[in-house]
């Protein structure tokens, strides 16, 4: 597949968006890659995304290793390599076990999930398949996480399924040599 939406050059970009790539680089992420390139096309609407996403990433009310394990079942639900390939070493490092993101990956139930973990499993699964959340996964995940936890959830999932739609239809291209691949 062909990038559509690929890197532009110093000498295509825009005054409004070098500037909004700037903040993007000179923020947590440190540098302008995957959902981002495209993005750039519409600098206002990449920096909104930015906040959104620096907040749902990097201080959402459940956690990191929550989130990245949100971020891995949001990614497997929408075959999105590039997010996966980014968020799969994350959702490690931050502690989510390999068993469980090998599972995600290969559309299997996650093997001796953490009572937390299960929660949140179950939420996204049942959000990003069914499109609505049970009852009783929406008061398990109330219980542990609070309106406060349940609602920066939600926003995980919207977020990550807003940038692998993105990703999606611009078919942007894989991270050079990245070492976790989503299978078909």
């Amino acid at each position: 597949m062909k990038d559509r939406l690929g890197p532009l050059g110093a000498d295509q970009i825009t005054d409004e968006q070098r500037r909004a790539a700037q903040v993007i680089i000179d923020g947590p992420r440190g540098a302008l890659y995957g959902p981002f390139v495209p993005l750039l096309r519409s600098p206002e609407l990449m920096e909104n995304a930015q906040r959104m996403g620096e907040h749902l990433r990097y201080r959402s009310a459940i956690g990191t290793r929550l989130s990245e394990l949100a971020i891995l079942v949001t990614a497997r639900e929408w075959n999105q390599k590039v997010e996966w390939a980014i968020h799969a070493p994350l959702a490690q490092q931050n502690g989510i076990a390999r068993d469980v993101i090998d599972a995600i990956a290969e559309r299997r139930a996650p093997p001796a999930l953490r009572d937390d973990e299960a929660a949140v499993y179950a939420f996204c699964t049942e959000l990003q398949q069914q499109k609505r959340v049970t009852d009783a996964t929406y008061a398990a995940a109330l219980a542990l996480f609070g309106e406060h936890g349940v609602v920066d959830l939600m926003g995980i999932n919207g977020y990550y399924t807003f940038l692998a739609m993105v990703m999606n239809a611009a078919q942007t291209a894989m991270p050079p040599s990245s070492a976790w691949m989503l299978p078909d």
